[in-house]
């Protein structure tokens, strides 16, 4: 492997600090047009009770939760073998 040359590092650097320098600008538009835009109001939660935002979340489709478990266990597995093979 041939050694980075010191003009190559160089410019290496000035085009990263340029993509960072386009970075900031980029974030600082974004957060100047967040403040802009007006808050959306808060739901209110007040009249629900922990009981029931415990029920929203336990009315997950249980079939779609038991596929998508299925789907990465069989990922994982297919995976594995292909390591193993290499």
């Amino acid at each position: 492997m041939e050694p980075i040359q010191p003009q190559q590092r160089r410019a290496a650097d000035q085009v990263f600090q340029q993509s960072l320098d386009q970075l900031e600008d980029i974030l600082q538009e974004s957060l100047a047009e967040e403040e802009e835009i007006p808050q959306l109001p808060q739901l209110d939660t007040s009249s629900l009770s922990e009981v029931e935002l415990d029920q929203d979340l336990i009315n997950i489709d249980l079939a779609a939760l038991e596929d998508a478990v299925a789907d990465i266990e069989q990922y994982l597995e297919e995976k594995t073998k292909t390591k193993e093979k290499s």
